[in-house]
């Protein structure tokens, strides 16, 4: 099926880019890929997706794509009800959508499958970026099956998987003493000294729009309909943002059977919540807090360049920004692994919490359709989830005193 893309623009002032270029930010802010809807609404029939392979490539025409497309099987993820956790939470219609079933075990595939295509598309011979969690994976593994090298920068307290897992897809990686600021700085001045694509969140404009099918394939799960209350874990923000730009996208191509948006809540840890702040303040722009630290390390983002487009949705929608106990992300993890069976990262325990606050305060009724995105695998959090197991001796079990 072909793309729609018509061009790119920019988020700040509208400021157009010819498509099929390399295109980084325009005034240090994100660019947006914007597609000719109107022809697409003519053409492209809601009906036929049924007959495409159930992954994320069947929204193609509202993707930006080339010749080749760089894929390793991203799946449709699953729309889990949890009536168990509903139970305990006083909610009747709650879900989570399990970003932990993509390749690489999160939901940053998406992104990078779209900006590992274009890169490759557009001449790139070289990609990095800076990354404290899942995102550097999914880049290295990308970029293995594109032939791309791939450079990596980590803060040097990242989560030991992620250092492993990155290495092991073949990228350069480099740890260093700081948080992912100075990783980017890094990245920026590689990119200018050697002539690496930077795939950095926000800026380029393609994680951007691997990330909005997420709300492409909620939308089909629930009939074309959407949830009441979207709970989204938001370190950089791509995903909250990406969903918010494919709800506009649906409703213009006239596929919902409803104009009912969601609310959308940016769910932070108290450990590092400028987002949180700057709603509470009614500011458009975040400021860095300090003495960052949450054992959610997609959460420790202390600055991103798409703070405004998070706040600007959050607001739109009638949702909120706040932040969850950093001291309560793994009871939370554990709740939700015990009840429901479901892989549970820190970063989506953030949600729980968040969701558990916005009930006790009103902000979210219980009988509302509820959705949590659970962005990734927990065992990819080894530090976090090490626990002491019992041993027992190899002559037998004295089950008297079994427990």
């Amino acid at each position: 099926m072909p793309s729609y893309v018509s061009h790119l623009e920019s988020a700040v002032d509208g400021t157009r880019f010819d498509f099929g270029k390399l295109h980084a930010t325009h005034e240090g802010r994100p660019l947006w890929v914007a597609y000719d809807l109107k022809e697409a609404r003519k053409r492209v029939k809601r009906d036929e997706l049924t007959l495409l392979a159930p992954d994320m490539w069947r929204y193609a025409p509202f993707l930006p794509t080339g010749e080749q497309v760089i894929s390793l099987g991203e799946v449709m993820t699953p729309l889990l009800p949890c009536p168990r956790l509903a139970v305990h939470l006083g909610v009747k219609n709650l879900y989570i959508k399990d970003e932990s079933r993509l390749p690489t075990g999160s939901f940053k595939a998406r992104g990078m499958a779209v900006a590992i295509t274009m890169a490759c598309g557009l001449g790139a011979t070289t990609v990095a970026l800076p990354t404290q969690g899942n995102a550097g994976g999914a880049a290295a593994a990308y970029a293995a099956r594109a032939g791309l090298e791939c450079v990596v920068f980590m803060p040097a307290d990242a989560p030991e998987v992620n250092r492993v897992e990155a290495a092991l897809f073949g990228a350069k990686v480099y740890l260093v003493d700081g948080l992912i600021d100075e990783c980017g700085a890094m990245v920026r001045e590689g990119a200018a000294q050697r002539g690496w694509y930077d795939l950095s969140t926000l800026r380029e404009p393609y994680r951007l729009e691997g990330k909005k099918t997420m709300g492409y394939e909620l939308a089909e799960q629930l009939g074309w309909r959407l949830p009441d209350v979207i709970l989204y874990p938001t370190g950089g923000g791509t995903g909250l943002i990406g969903m918010w730009k494919a709800f506009q996208e649906l409703t213009e191509l006239g596929w919902l059977e409803t104009r009912h948006w969601p609310r959308m809540f940016a769910c932070q840890s108290t450990g590092c919540a400028p987002l949180v702040s700057a709603y509470e303040n009614g500011e458009r722009h975040a400021s860095p807090p300090e003495n960052v630290h949450t054992v959610a390390a997609g959460l420790r983002v202390p600055h991103g360049i798409g703070d405004f487009m998070i706040l600007d949705a959050v607001r739109a929608s009638g949702g909120s920004a706040m932040a969850a106990a950093e001291d309560g992300l793994v009871s939370w993890m554990h709740l939700v692994t015990e009840l429901e069976g479901i892989s549970l990262c820190p970063e989506a325990a953030a949600c729980v919490g968040v969701l558990e606050t916005a009930l006790a305060e009103g902000r979210v009724r219980r009988d509302e359709t509820i959705v949590i995105f659970n962005t990734a695998a927990a065992q990819k959090y080894i530090e976090v989830l090490r626990t002491e197991i019992p041993k027992l001796p190899a002559g037998g079990v004295d089950w008297a005193e079994f427990d």
